[in-house]
């Protein structure tokens, strides 16, 4: 994956999570649908969702930078935008329990999409791969997800594999119309020969899996 076109035009994305303290949840979301825009008037936001099955109390938030280079200098901009810093930043710090970023790439046989409509939710999946990169596992992995694909019951927005923080992890982020279509669809994709043949052949190279079912903030881009 890491290897492919769109590591080569530099493009990457920075998956940002924050721990948010439970009794602060509900003012931190709402400081940032006020404020946001001082932080997206720097740079793409690509989503910003709060997690509601899986885990709790978590803020996720994806930007998409050109390179490191503009990484940088984004990050410069920040430090010295003082109304990015009062309004935002200094207020929601004490709110917060743990920060955690990766940087990713969209692996190459993957564009970053759109779903059909607003008002579904979205799932985050993280494997975590065992080691030797796709070389090992990469066409297995693929067959899997294209095999959920073409059940038809959910929609992919993107495919991320890690350059940054954990290497041989991919998070997949899936876009459905509710979390009961979702289950619906997924109970009719695992009576599926096509999904468990390809499922079994990936899960060979599996160490470990989490999905966590995330609800879109007020100003994300993604809904």
């Amino acid at each position: 994956f890491a290897t492919g076109p769109r590591q080569n035009n530099g493009i990457f994305y920075e998956i940002r999570t924050y721990d948010i303290k439970p009794a602060k949840m509900k003012e931190f979301l709402e400081l940032a649908n006020k404020h946001f825009h001082l932080r997206t008037a720097h740079s793409e936001l690509v989503g910003f969702w709060y997690t509601d099955l899986g885990a709790l109390n978590k803020v996720l938030h994806i930007w998409k930078y050109d390179n490191f280079a503009h990484r940088t200098a984004v990050r410069h901009a920040l430090a010295n935008d003082k109304d990015w810093q009062g309004k935002f930043i200094s207020v929601v710090l004490p709110m917060m329990e743990k920060q955690h970023n990766e940087v990713a790439y969209l692996v190459p046989w993957c564009q970053l999409g759109k779903p059909p409509k607003e008002g579904g939710v979205y799932e985050w999946v993280t494997f975590q791969m065992k080691p030797g990169g796709p070389a090992l596992w990469g066409e297995a992995f693929r067959a899997a997800i294209n095999a959920h694909i073409n059940t038809g019951y959910t929609r992919l927005i993107g495919v991320f594999h890690t350059e940054y923080g954990l290497l041989n992890r991919v998070h997949v982020l899936w876009w459905n119309e509710s979390p009961d279509h979702r289950a619906a669809g997924r109970h009719s994709a695992h009576e599926d020969a096509r999904v468990v043949a390809a499922v079994r052949d990936s899960v060979r190279f599996l160490e470990s899996q989490q999905n966590v079912l995330l609800v879109p903030v007020q100003c994300s881009p993604l809904k």
